[in-house]
């Protein structure tokens, strides 16, 4: 608690507070929201089996509007990318430095997950459990790595995608909705392929939306009389209330339009549906992505007025620093939880959409929350390694002993306006540069290969360590060679 308040009151006057109220309550939405569509039954053996129970509660479709929180997820990302990748080129660092730190951030707590789980499912297959079995269990704990796989290749574009927005502003993520309605027609009229750009034409669109929240943030407008720089209000997100009303409204409006129409009402996947709005992200989740954003400019000032209390603030913060460690954990302890249930022969399993299933939600969540309390407080050190102190390390490290050591993320203005290093600068020597970039993205693609094919490897398919040897490979190579680049390989003469 002493360290927590301590956070508190060092954080900068000028700091976005609800930015990460949002990322906080957009991560623990999800936890919530697969913990309590879970049904679990068995299978003819009398094994624990699990999927979602959307496809028998069709009342609940509409509901999912508010339960898909990874557009917010990706509009937060951009605003602390843009605003993390402006403090980092004011500060003297380049653009590949800034990367890596935001990839330590990210795969650190990663690579727990995938080792731990590699570790139980070789434990478990010397033991005599069917590969089929591990790769079962272990394809259900890897389920949260879809979502990261898609962020990862959004973070590395973050240098190039921000020039596009300095220099067009708003047309970027309308262009992007443009080409996303035109993969929609593709996997209409099929082949279903022609949709797969949409995974990041999608999530780039949001991701862009973030950079002008964040510059209407970093350059708020003077009085109505002052000159404005040319191209700024092109690039600025409107934070007025009317803007926000005007965009939940619109969004609203246009989501039922489509839902009406050619696109489901189901926000998340539901097996059946002619078509999934999140896998790969539709034109219908773009709308409906408006609509959030326009309650999140709506409810913008009062949150960040409570977030001026001191206790608010710490459990903010207290959130963040283990956010990532929950979302990757929170389907392993529905793992444990449900082996313990089913050891103790006391795991229920009422009908879908019963009054009993409906009253289990209740202490079901709640057992979910004291065994995933427990994992966090083990894994949960992994990320915190990347607070204010591990990344300023890091950023040392990244840019080769020089930089100097920088305080918490910034999500506010950045503190030095001195002029900042472009984005395409190497630190070092030319060719030392260059060669550090290409390992950069190099590593970036291994990891990022790694986890689609972990996700498109069948839950059936026999696999000792859980995941593919192939995937765990190349994860470990990418992620080993960035960590070598953090450390400062490759920075120095």
């Amino acid at each position: 608690m002493r360290r927590l308040r301590q956070l508190a009151a060092r954080t900068p006057a000028g700091r976005e507070r609800y930015v990460d109220l949002l990322r906080a309550l957009a991560i623990v939405m999800v936890v919530l929201g697969h913990w309590a569509v879970a049904a679990i039954g068995e299978d003819p053996t009398g094994r624990p089996t699990a999927r979602s129970a959307l496809p028998d509660l069709p009342w609940a479709y509409p509901l999912t509007w508010v339960a898909q929180v990874m557009p917010v997820f990706f509009l937060v990302g951009g605003y602390a990318n843009a605003a993390s990748l402006t403090a980092r080129r004011a500060a003297g660092g380049d653009a590949v430095s800034w990367l890596l730190g935001r990839g330590a951030r990210l795969l650190r707590p990663t690579t727990a997950l995938l080792l731990v789980i590699a570790a139980g499912s070789a434990v478990a297959s010397l033991a005599g459990v069917g590969a089929t079995l591990v790769r079962t269990v272990a394809w259900f704990a890897t389920i949260p790595l879809w979502f990261l796989a898609a962020y990862l290749v959004v973070v590395p574009l973050t240098p190039a995608m921000y020039a596009l927005h300095r220099r067009f502003g708003l047309l970027v993520p309308l262009t992007l909705a443009v080409l996303v309605a035109a993969g929609d027609l593709g996997r209409a009229l099929g082949p279903a392929e022609l949709a797969l750009p949409n995974y990041l034409f999608g999530w780039l669109a949001v991701h862009q939306l973030g950079f002008a929240w964040r510059d209407a943030h970093a350059e708020p407008p003077g009085r109505p009389d002052a000159p404005v720089r040319r191209g700024v209000r092109a690039h600025r997100l409107p934070l007025s209330r009317r803007a926000g009303g005007t965009a939940l409204l619109g969004g609203l409006a246009a989501t039922v339009l489509l839902t009406a129409g050619p696109y489901p009402v189901a926000m998340l996947n539901v097996p059946g549906e002619r078509l999934d709005n999140a896998a790969p992200p539709s034109l219908a989740l773009l709308t409906l992505t408006t609509a959030q954003l326009g309650l999140i400019l709506l409810l913008r000032d009062p949150a960040e007025r409570w977030l001026r209390r001191s206790r608010p603030w710490q459990a903010v913060i207290a959130v963040n620093a283990v956010v990532l460690t929950v979302f990757l954990w929170h389907l392993t302890a529905a793992i444990l939880l449900v082996g313990a249930l089913d050891a103790a022969g006391e795991l229920p399993t009422p009908p879908v959409g019963s009054a009993a299933w409906l009253a289990w939600r209740v202490p079901w969540v709640l057992m979910l929350t004291v065994v995933l309390a427990a994992l966090v407080a083990v894994f949960g050190p992994v990320e915190a390694r990347t607070g204010p102190t591990g990344r300023a390390r890091d950023r040392r490290r990244a840019d080769g002993g020089g930089a100097p050591a920088q305080g918490p993320e910034p999500t506010g203005r950045p503190r030095d306006a001195g002029q900042p290093r472009d984005a395409g600068q190497p630190a070092g020597p030319g060719w030392r540069g260059t060669a550090r970039a290409a390992v950069t993205a190099a590593g970036f693609a291994a990891v990022v290969y790694a986890l689609v094919v972990n996700a498109e490897t069948p839950k059936s398919a026999p696999e000792p360590l859980g995941v593919p040897a192939s995937a765990l490979a190349a994860y470990l190579a990418g992620a080993g060679a960035l960590r070598l680049l953090r450390s400062g390989w490759g920075s120095r003469g």
